[in-house]
């Protein structure tokens, strides 16, 4: 059985846009005739919809996607706090765990063309004492989307994340460019300077939009390579 393409996006930080940027990619992807499911493998702070906790993110996910695979498959760890996701487990007395997740990945693999997995805050949160959003890529083995917030900060921030994926054996297969300071000083030689130090290609740059709508961000992001 052939596998669906898949990619792992993980941000600068929290707060910049990685949500935003990966139903953007899953509309991009669609928009290309491929079926396309995105995951959150885990997300912290949720409400209580129709007997069900959903988290705004996963919401975001689940309808961009191509189809409904159900939410424990996009989302096998929900937490009602909107706190560190090690916190938030262990106030529920949850332990994260990589094998649902693998298993949840595996089975949307096998019913989608493209998986879009979304991680939480920047790539090495913490999941648990012994296990982090960094240790779950390398399980997961999808090369790594990364958003990068346009801030101030944001070349430092870059540069250790690709460092980063980099020592944990992981492809970086592009990043994206998100403009979440409008008033960014120097954003044209900021972004400049990270074209040429991050070695992989810009999928897109996106300007400051005070309601992104990722329908229309999907027309400015190129998927990465292998996608006809």
């Amino acid at each position: 059985m052939k596998h669906a393409l898949a990619w792992f996006v993980c941000g600068t930080d929290t707060g910049v846009g990685k949500t935003h940027v990966t139903c953007a990619l899953l509309h991009a992807a669609r928009n290309k005739g491929l079926s396309a499911v995105g995951m959150k493998p885990v997300a912290a702070g949720a409400e209580l919809l129709n007997g069900e906790w959903l988290n705004d993110d996963v919401a975001w996910l689940r309808a961009a996607s191509s189809f409904d695979p159900g939410l424990a498959l996009q989302n096998p760890y929900c937490f009602r706090e909107a706190i560190a996701p090690h916190l938030a487990a262990a106030h529920e007395n949850v332990r994260i765990e990589a094998r649902p997740i693998i298993d949840a990945f595996e089975t949307l693999r096998a019913r989608a063309e493209v998986v879009l997995i979304e991680g939480v805050g920047g790539f090495m949160v913490p999941l648990g004492e012994d296990f982090d959003s960094a240790d779950l890529a390398v399980q997961l083995g999808a090369p790594v989307i990364l958003v990068v917030g346009m801030r101030l900060g944001c070349i430092n921030h870059s540069l250790l994340t690709c460092e980063a994926i980099k020592a944990r054996g992981l492809r970086l297969a592009g990043w994206v460019a998100n403009r979440i300071d409008p008033d960014m000083a120097c954003h044209a030689e900021n972004l400049a300077a990270l074209r040429r130090l991050i070695q992989a290609p810009l999928l897109g740059e996106l300007p400051f939009l005070p309601n992104p709508d990722p329908v229309s961000t999907a027309l400015a992001l190129t998927l990465p390579q292998g996608v006809q």
